[in-house]
């Protein structure tokens, strides 16, 4: 794609999440357009399907959470994983903290999270490739609804296990039913408005929790 921000700019409208009005981000309006647009790129670009666009349930409530507790990141070097449009990380670099990576492997995830960092005044670093494996140079890492289906949660919760051995680790769930049941503690939880195209439903149940080593 020669012109990412183009694209983003294009395919949606300034708008704010139900949970974090403070923020402003590029979202899709409607998921039919976008998800065409992009996927129309998916054989010869191999782009991933737009969830950069969309304020995903797990992400408010991080970024809920972390805005009203601006003493939990405050000069802290942060790690927005799966960050899709960033706005987790967007929350803690308004709250305070030191540096904001984000990272997705999705580069339009990571240019959209750029974008939604310079409409509000704000700074986040993009980090690039899979960072499954690899442990981090932050004091928080964060992600949100990472365990949408068992392959995936099988990868990552031993990692995010690993990295809170040196870390906080904090996970936000949509209800997932391959999120982890134990080894962890629940900081908040709330019942966050959904659509029926994105999750089949109109609420979602959803917790934060950290994740115990």
């Amino acid at each position: 794609m020669k012109d990412p921000a183009a694209f983003i700019v294009s395919q949606t409208s300034i708008e704010t999440a139900p949970l974090v009005p403070e923020l402003r981000l590029h979202l899709a309006t409607e998921i039919t357009p976008i998800w065409q647009a992009t996927e129309s790129h998916l054989a010869e670009m191999n782009i991933e399907p737009p969830f950069w666009a969309f304020a995903w349930p797990g992400s408010q409530l991080l970024a809920r959470w972390i805005l009203d507790h601006p003493e939990s990141v405050r000069d802290k070097r942060v790690l927005d994983f799966a960050c899709g449009g960033g706005l987790a990380g967007l929350a803690c670099a308004k709250a305070g903290a030191s540096e904001v990576l984000v990272n997705d492997i999705d580069p339009l995830a990571l240019d959209a999270a750029q974008l939604n960092a310079t409409l509000n005044g704000l700074r986040v670093t993009p980090l690039h490739g899979d960072q499954i494996g690899k442990v981090p140079p932050v004091d928080l890492l964060l992600c949100g609804d990472v365990c949408y289906n068992q392959p995936m949660a099988d990868r990552i919760i031993p990692w995010l296990r690993r990295c809170a051995q040196d870390m906080e680790v904090w996970m936000a769930d949509p209800g997932r039913p391959y999120a982890p049941k134990d080894g962890i503690d629940i900081l908040s939880s709330a019942t966050l408005p959904t659509t029926m195209e994105l999750e089949g439903k109109t609420t979602r149940e959803t917790r934060l929790c950290r994740i115990l080593p």
